[in-house]
């Protein structure tokens, strides 16, 4: 079927994901952090759609943008261009440099210890000869390898991790929330309203360690508020739950790193009022030298296997509204 414009007409993909990002991020300077780009360059990129396209997409004000009508469709429409571009580029690389290799990986806690695991087996059932190497870190240890030889990453902050020293790509693979979780003797857990906002700042808890995604997305979600001194900054969330059950205090952690202790008893999920923090789970890798094929097919495999565990229902919470 002839095209009823000529490609030159075609809004570039670039600009359509600087539009989307703005609406997701919520202004136009989240956006170009969001994208690696400098928020002149994000301007100018939504202007020229705009005026390509001739509609009014972004109402700008002192708090952000936010999509008019008209934009709100063209910002969906936008997302099923951004999604088949992607499907484009990691189809043609795993097409033109095959399936076999070997991928060097770096992984966030959080996703090295409730995620990556079955991954991994996925890769290995399609290509037994996989050759794949693990590095855990924290999210910001994470962004850091990939300037040192690491192929791949998968990172659990709400931005691109800071220190990045090469230019990479990304793409989300799923969604984490955090819970606050207590031990079974601990007063909270035996309330039976939430617990207050004011009440969780003000009491000291058990956290990981700063740079981790843990740390930088409650931090984020907190952002301007005044919180008590920790009473215990711990490397990885293996500690920070036996801290927990051993009556050292609360904590906040992701919900996959407490899931099988809550059921079994050992920890309990406490509601906290007004507060939810979400935060995505990415995969992240240099742009240069392009992504392995094997590397391409487990982004693959994640973004498939995610989307399975929650489908055709989001994954039982550990209670409806519980956590932050």
């Amino acid at each position: 079927m002839t095209p009823e414009l000529p490609p030159h007409r075609y809004p570039p993909v670039a600009d359509l994901a600087v539009l989307v990002a703005a609406v997701e991020h919520g202004g136009v300077g989240a956006a170009a952090r969001a994208l690696g780009m400098a928020q002149p360059n994000a301007s100018r990129a939504l202007r020229r759609l705009e005026r390509m396209l001739r509609l009014e997409l972004l109402t700008r004000g002192p708090t952000g943008a936010a999509p008019t009508r008209d934009g709100a469709l063209v910002v969906d429409w936008a997302r099923r261009v951004l999604e088949a571009n992607q499907r484009l580029l990691l189809g043609a690389a795993a097409i033109g440099r095959g399936h076999t290799g070997t991928v060097r990986l770096a992984a966030s806690q959080t996703i090295a210890e409730e995620l990556l695991p079955r991954w991994l087996a996925a890769l290995r059932a399609e290509h037994p000869e996989a050759e794949v190497s693990l590095t855990v870190g924290n999210s910001q240890q994470v962004g850091r390898l990939l300037g040192s030889g690491c192929t791949l990453g998968f990172v659990e902050s709400p931005e691109l991790p800071a220190g990045l020293t090469v230019a990479v790509d990304s793409r989300e693979v799923s969604t984490d929330r955090l819970v606050v979780v207590v031990a079974p003797g601990h007063p909270w857990a035996r309330r039976t309203r939430p617990v207050p906002l004011d009440e969780l700042v003000g009491t000291p808890l058990i956290v990981r360690e700063p740079g981790s995604g843990t740390r930088i997305a409650l931090e984020r979600a907190l952002a301007g508020v005044t919180m008590a001194a920790p009473a215990l900054e711990l490397a990885s969330n293996a500690a920070v739950r036996v801290a927990v059950i051993a009556g050292a205090g609360p904590a906040v952690l992701s919900e996959h790193a407490v899931q099988a202790a809550v059921s079994a008893g050992e920890l309990r999920a406490v509601m906290v009022d007004g507060l939810v923090v979400e935060r995505p789970l990415r995969a992240i890798w240099p742009v240069e030298p392009p992504l392995p094929a094997l590397g391409v097919r487990l982004v693959e495999l994640a973004v498939e296997l995610e989307r399975t565990r929650r489908a055709p229902e989001p994954p039982p919470r550990l209670d409806p509204g519980w956590g932050i």
